[in-house]
């Protein structure tokens, strides 16, 4: 036979070769990504807002100066807060006076507190999502968390799985130092992880404590006032997976779009510095408008993709950073005062708690639409956004579909 029959008889007996683009050992989920389970736990200890500014100019030694105390009343009388829990109470600040100067150095005794207390709190919301959720620890085979409250190697991802018990093989992300957006973070590298490794369940948690941001008043850094009047503890937790199973998993929301924007000409509108007295933050622009200016022509296009009419045909859940970001955003949008009001219940109840804020915000739009008796969990709408703020001038969204109430099906 000739050479170039024998070639030609070999390449026809031989098996095709797959090209290794096309190669996949773990195959991808079916179905998109949804929020299976939620879980939120914050700190024992609570503060009025209205006997804040006398507990925080005492603690402080800064009663000496009237005029800036009073700001400080107007900022908590105006930040839309009725209480908030924190960590740090008396006991603790008496023990560490550092903490208590402006820019003494301090750094150390926070970031003590910070590495203990940040895991414990995830842990205690993680435990709540997962009891909700109703399946073995054991099943989760990711671990997502962020936290703006101190770093430490190996990270509070790694602490927080130890302490829940999860399996030493669990695949873990740690994010630090996001900021507020971090709440929509985890939760696109949830979907992602969830979409790509069929029968993953991912863990994603925000943590965080105000040991590490907290100091006393200063006349030439104001915006560290209104920081002061606004951020709170918390830890959330949600449980992430495609391709719920039917009849032991029960949906609450699907994730179909994932979005990230630094608006333009914002930055410095947000800085945060880790420095010898812990991390300062500074606002140095005009972060609602900013956000104002920019947020439909970021959310248009998805909104059209979803054949919403008008932005009131959506469920919203948003970080809220503060009332004017609420109000600005609201009057921009032609939002009614009702899609707002979950944002606003957290804000209220809670205050400002970082990247954790956003997902507690989730699960009151989920109560409120039970407490409403509405037929899906977006507060009778059947999209809607998730969206978190922060440095950079950093805008990450999420897009929900919301599932049939969980009263209503419980119901049927």
């Amino acid at each position: 036979m000739a050479p170039q029959a024998v070639d030609a008889a070999c390449a026809a007996e031989a098996p095709a070769v797959i090209p290794s683009s096309r190669i996949r050992l773990i195959p991808q989920a079916k179905g998109p990504a949804t929020v299976l389970a939620m879980g939120k736990a914050v700190p024992a200890n609570v503060f009025e807002q209205t006997t804040y500014p006398d507990f925080f100019f005492n603690i402080t030694n800064s009663n000496d100066k009237p005029a800036l105390k009073a700001k400080f009343q107007r900022i908590c009388d105006k930040s839309g807060i009725k209480k908030r829990h924190f960590y740090l109470d008396q006991k603790i600040l008496e023990a560490n006076p550092g903490m208590c100067t402006y820019m003494e150095p301090s750094l150390d005794c926070r970031q003590e507190i910070a590495v203990a207390q940040v895991p414990k709190l995830a842990k205690e919301a993680a435990q709540v999502a997962i009891k909700e959720w109703g399946r073995p620890k054991s099943e989760i085979t990711h671990i997502v968390m962020a936290t703006t409250s101190g770093v430490n190697m190996p990270g509070a991802e790694l602490a927080t799985a130890k302490l829940l018990g999860l399996r030493p093989n669990v695949k873990r992300v740690m994010m630090y130092q996001q900021g507020c957006f971090a709440g929509a973070t985890v939760l696109r590298v949830a979907k992602d992880l969830a979409e790509n490794n069929a029968g993953a369940r991912v863990l994603a948690i925000c943590s965080e404590v105000t040991a590490v941001t907290f100091r006393a008043p200063c006349e030439t850094h104001i915006d560290g006032l209104v920081g002061s009047a606004l951020f709170g503890d918390g830890a959330a937790a949600i449980i992430v997976g495609a391709d719920p199973r039917a009849g032991i998993e029960r949906p609450k929301y699907e994730m179909h779009w994932a979005g990230e924007m630094v608006l333009p000409d914002s930055d410095g509108a947000i800085d945060g510095h880790l420095t010898e007295a812990g991390l300062v933050f500074h606002l140095l622009k005009d972060v609602p408008g900013l956000i104002t200016k920019n947020i439909d022509g970021f959310l248009k296009s998805t909104k059209e993709l979803v054949k919403a009419a008008t932005w009131n045909d959506l469920f919203w859940a948003v970080h809220p950073g503060g009332p004017a970001i609420l109000d600005q955003v609201e009057a921009k949008l032609e939002l009614e005062k009702s899609r707002f009001q979950a944002s606003r219940d957290i804000l209220a109840n809670y205050g400002n708690m970082s990247s954790a804020s956003v997902l507690f915000v989730l699960n009151r739009v989920r109560e409120r639409s039970m407490e409403q008796n509405q037929s899906t969990l977006g507060e009778g709408k059947e999209w809607g956004f998730l969206i978190g703020f922060g440095p950079g001038l950093t805008v990450e969204t999420i897009l929900l579909r919301a599932l049939p109430s969980e009263r209503r099906t419980a119901s049927v």
